[in-house]
């Protein structure tokens, strides 16, 4: 059990704790929410003892193991298996005394290691590395031959593989691709222990955790259930709140007003007396603050164009000569809402370079519309930012025309408040800076929005802003994201990206969803179709596996589902 006692925290100018408490039952799936900067982050370091409390104590059981995924694991020669396999600490011990054991003692460790089940540590580790991402051939290459991302993708694993008594996850899904977040949800459902995770993803929150801490204002509130249930609890809450403060304020002006008429009356001085006494005890009730969130600002087209907006035929598209994609057969019209699939490496984002115009075609025919305009957010661009650049000089290079007040007014509409406007990018957030880059890509009013992971440094709140957004938006979207959700409500096709080709998915994300479950499970028995311990999916049809009654069933909701979003697009 994880215990918060008055936690009181100040660092960098700011009360981050103001007497929280909460008490986390052991073996609870916690779901940490709350405002980027409300300090998450910062309640994990205190857990992990990195920081000292002003006040208050968090109390955690001695012999309680605390694991987290802090960095990406070292570039280091030992191979990856070996890697995850050292990172269940106490079966290595026990490996280790049974080199030099004595003959009287091998029988017990051999009990421990049974109780442990140690001999299963291969195939267990394997599951894992694969449904991260990770092929067959990749378990014995060494560390230093993987890249920082893949290396925290390691540092996950080895996590998930140690099975500590308290497992802390800050934004786990920032680094994986929409497969391996489905597949981390679904394997932190199963999770045997306690887990904190913090996450704006809304899908992992709805079915992975049973419990959700909400983190506001230097106060810490537990409420059962997935995100849904805690916002609709949550509503409620602040719902009953006002009504109460309202019925509070009315009492008070109800005894002032005897109090003042009546206070210097002798014939009514007692009554007085005792009005103000009860004036005195009435405890205040807060006032409900809304915590406002900045609309993003994604201009239509002005003047939409004949469709196709573009047409691939027989394309291929890659790097040095060497194709990525291949004989791709494709069709964009003005109103399609593309959610791009694939694995990690699969070619997405060699396929958003080539829509965008920032890679030739290699071979084949693209037919484009030569007015388009298409605006591309990827998340290298926040990458890329000069740190010593503020989002008023950058603004003032994208619209040199422009008045000075014209241009904070726009970076206002952004959500950019006036301080911030003159802050360098080195001192913004990932939100921040996430915010000023999607909003100045989509403000040249582009017929062709690419939006390449989004939503990684955005809050629940901010993406759902963004749903908004692109729901008004009246031109075509390619997305690419890992956020479940935001495919769900905004696609209405899927194209999948698989074995050097990209091809229309004929299912939902449902069905997606356990068609990755089914190729993990696949990959961790042994080699895959494609030789790389994953299954070929380019071709799969979530229909085969569909009577003709449940067929027409789905056709019928996915158009209904197409139909309303258009109708939300356009004000209906």
């Amino acid at each position: 059990m994880l215990r918060i006692e008055n936690l009181v925290f100040d660092a960098w100018g700011r009360r981050f704790f103001d007497g929280a408490s909460v008490t986390i039952p052991s073996g609870s799936k916690v779901g940490l929410v709350g405002r980027n900067g409300v300090g998450k982050s910062t309640l994990f370091r205190l857990i992990k003892g990195e920081l000292a409390a002003l006040g208050g104590e968090i109390v955690v059981p001695k012999s309680a193991r605390i694991g987290s995924v802090d960095q990406e694991h070292p570039a280091t020669p030992v191979t990856l298996i070996d890697t995850i396999l050292a990172a269940d600490t106490l079966r290595e011990q026990l490996n280790a005394e049974l080199e030099t054991a004595a003959p009287e003692e091998m029988a017990e460790i051999y009990q421990r290691l049974n109780a442990i089940d140690a001999d299963r540590a291969p195939a267990k580790a394997a599951e894992i590395l694969s449904g991260l991402g990770f092929s067959n051939d990749d378990l014995t290459r060494p560390m230093a031959e993987f890249s920082g991302g893949w290396r925290m993708r390691v540092a996950l694993a080895a996590a998930l593989f140690a099975e500590p008594d308290v497992l802390l996850l800050d934004e786990p899904t920032n680094y994986l691709d929409l497969e391996g977040a489905l597949w981390l949800e679904a394997r932190l459902q199963k999770y045997p222990n306690t887990a904190l995770i913090i996450s704006h993803d809304r899908e992992l929150l709805n079915n992975s955790v049973d419990t959700i801490l909400h983190l506001s204002r230097g106060k810490l509130d537990l409420y059962s259930g997935g995100y849904n249930e805690f916002e609709t609890r949550r509503a409620e809450k602040a719902r009953l709140q006002a009504a109460t403060r309202a019925k509070q304020e009315a009492e008070r002006a109800h005894l002032q007003k005897f109090i003042d008429r009546f206070r210097a009356k002798a014939s009514k001085a007692a009554q007085a007396q005792s009005r103000i006494k009860r004036l005195a005890k009435l405890e205040p009730i807060a006032e409900v603050v809304e915590e406002r969130v900045a609309p993003f600002t994604l201009p239509s087209p002005s003047r939409p164009l004949a469709p196709p907006l573009l047409q691939l035929e027989g394309a291929a598209v890659g790097y040095d000569g060497e194709p990525v994609l291949r004989k791709l057969n494709l069709r964009l019209d003005i109103d399609d809402r593309i959610g791009l699939l694939g694995v990690n490496g699969a070619g997405k984002s060699t396929f958003a370079k080539l829509i965008a115009g920032a890679l030739p075609l290699q071979a084949g025919a693209m037919k484009r519309e030569t007015r388009i305009k298409v605006g591309w957010f990827h998340q290298h661009q926040i990458e890329a930012l000069d740190p010593d650049d503020t989002p008023l000089d950058i603004l003032r290079r994208e619209r040199p025309d422009d008045s000075e007040s014209s241009r904070r007014s726009r970076l206002a509409q952004f959500g950019l408040s006036f301080d911030k406007q003159d802050t360098t990018v080195a001192n913004l957030s990932g939100g921040e800076r996430a915010r000023l880059l999607l909003n100045l890509v989509a403000m040249a009013e582009p017929h062709l929005l690419i939006l390449d992971e989004p939503t990684n440094h955005l809050d629940i709140d901010s993406r759902r802003a963004l749903l908004d957004a692109l729901n008004d938006y009246e031109g075509a979207v390619i997305l690419i994201t890992h956020d479940r959700s935001l495919i769900e409500l905004v696609a209405d096709r899927l194209w999948l990206t698989a074995d050097g080709g990209i091809k229309p998915f004929t299912g939902d994300m449902d069905d997606y969803a356990r068609f990755v479950l089914d190729r993990a499970r696949m990959a961790a028995r042994g080699p895959g179709q494609d030789g790389n311990g994953r299954a070929a999916p380019a071709d799969f049809d979530a229909r085969d596996v569909l009577t003709a009654e449940q067929k027409a069933a789905q056709e019928a909701r996915y158009a209904a589902k197409k139909a309303a979003k258009k109708r939300r697009r356009r004000g209906y």
